[in-house]
């Protein structure tokens, strides 16, 4: 049985997204939507598994538009007015594929991905034959590209002259990052352009270890003394950027090699959204485990912050604009790593964000001047062992064992237990939705030490589940 995750169906090609359980997803899918746009990354299994989905859309009746090998972005982008499915594993490793479902351009909330769930059980039947759906095949990356251009261009300056690296990890970023950076006026070195599913560059996911060849492109260091000593051949570099599998994750590393941390990047963008805002209650939506220098930023720039549980900003930003008030407006909404730009789309977007924070460094002048109103504190996760069946009464044990460990801290439970400080640190514990640990995410000039606590109160509420 297929269940959703927190960013769609994700497995083994072999063992979980097969192509029988891919045709079952597109015929559950078709019974709510007569159109649907349909793209995949570059893994190998990807074209058999896109027959498949097309043969569930248009055997249940639906009219299926295949766009090819896009960014999971630009299906969004293309999902607008109509349903998109794009089939993506993301950053997981080759052997795996992926299921995510968009409408209107915003990736399915967790009750639309009941209603599929259910009728996967149901093992849905064909409709009448001739009722059965057709597809055809149209190029629309041309256009996500020009509209990502378009709408960088309103923020910042003109990228020409910046000189830009981009780890593409042989990704879908191959085939967006590089040309909406160099439309933008900026000279653009590409690394691990070629879009192939074995992705042989590096991991797919975009880490300080995966991304050391971009590291080391960007700052080569004397390997006797240690320091410093040349750039590359074409001149100094004033940033990087490494992406995921399918562009919707972004790292940035500075011009000396060094990763800039998730949350500081998200805190930059955050602070000029809000203060672009011409509304009144401007709110950046983020999640629990995002640090309070993002809270710092939004609310010196004059707006508020929001959270959401993990994978659901869409979920976040739709509460938010229930409260239908002309004054209040989602205007950025990010977990580390992944970006949703609301005036832009509903979807997260790492090729857009790679774009407007070309023209915000321009603008700048580097990327130091946007990083230095930004307090780093130290920050570190750290997963401790906690068997499946024991974590739901793990997090009841800690909305009380953690509160009465550290009495001076506010609490919020709402998605696993938060407590927060004046000084800005926080700790968050969370169970993992995937693997058998309860998550310590932690931030604070005191680090060691409330790493030392915290895990020691989460070890204990594990041991005495009984």
């Amino acid at each position: 049985m297929l269940r959703f995750g927190t960013a769609g169906i994700r497995g083994s090609a072999r063992e979980t997204v097969t192509p029988a359980r891919c045709l079952a997803v597109g015929q559950a899918a078709a019974q709510e939507g007569a159109e649907f746009v349909l793209g995949r990354d570059g893994r190998e299994t990807g074209p058999a598994l896109e027959d498949a989905v097309a043969a569930g859309l248009e055997s249940a009746g639906a009219r299926v538009i295949r766009i090819g090998v896009v960014p999971t972005p630009a299906v969004a982008f293309a999902s607008r007015g109509r349903r998109g499915v794009m089939l993506t594993a993301s950053h997981n490793p080759p052997a795996d594929n992926g299921i995510k479902l968009f409408e209107d351009g915003v990736e399915y909330d967790r009750e639309a991905e009941r209603r599929i769930e259910r009728r996967l059980e149901d093992d849905a039947e064909p409709v009448e034959w001739d009722r059965w759906g057709s597809s055809i095949e149209r190029d629309l990356l041309g256009e996500y590209r020009r509209s990502v251009r378009g709408y960088a261009a309103t923020f910042g300056d003109s990228a020409e002259g910046l000189r830009i690296a981009v780890d593409c990890g042989n990704g879908m970023a191959s085939l967006a990052t590089p040309q909406v950076l160099s439309d933008l006026g900026a000279s653009v070195t590409a690394l691990n352009a070629n879009v192939d599913g074995h992705f042989p560059g590096r991991g797919s996911k975009p880490t300080p270890e995966t991304l050391s060849d971009l590291r080391t492109f960007l700052a080569a260091e004397d390997s006797e003394s240690g320091s410093e000593t040349h750039r590359t051949d074409s001149g100094e570099f004033d940033f990087g950027i490494g992406h995921d599998g399918d562009a919707d994750r972004i790292v940035i590393v500075d011009g000396t090699g060094e990763v800039i941390h998730e949350d500081t990047i998200l805190a930059i963008l955050a602070e000029r959204y809000v203060a672009e805002s011409s509304v009144a209650d401007p709110v950046v939506v983020t999640t629990p485990n995002a640090s309070a220098r993002i809270d710092e930023r939004v609310e010196a720039a004059g707006g508020r912050t929001e959270r959401v549980r993990l994978g659901a900003l869409h979920e976040g930003i739709a509460r938010v604009r229930r409260a239908d008030d002309d004054e209040t407006a989602v205007v950025f909404a990010a977990e580390p790593w992944k970006h949703v730009h609301p005036a832009f789309g509903g979807w997260i977007d790492g090729v857009a964000s790679a774009a407007v924070l070309a023209r915000l460094i321009a603008e700048a002048g580097g990327v130091d001047p946007l990083r230095e109103p930004v307090t780093e504190r130290p920050y570190r996760k750290v997963a401790i062992d906690c068997p499946d069946e024991r974590k739901e009464a793990t997090m009841d044990r800690l909305e009380t064992a953690l509160p009465e460990r550290f009495p001076e801290a506010a609490v919020d439970t709402s998605y696993g237990v938060r407590l927060e400080w004046p000084d800005g640190s926080w700790i968050l514990v969370r169970p993992s939705g995937t693997e058998p640990y309860v998550r310590l995410y932690a931030e604070s000039e005191g680090i060691d030490r409330l790493i030392d606590e915290a895990s020691e109160v989460v070890r204990g509420a594990v041991v005495g589940v009984e």
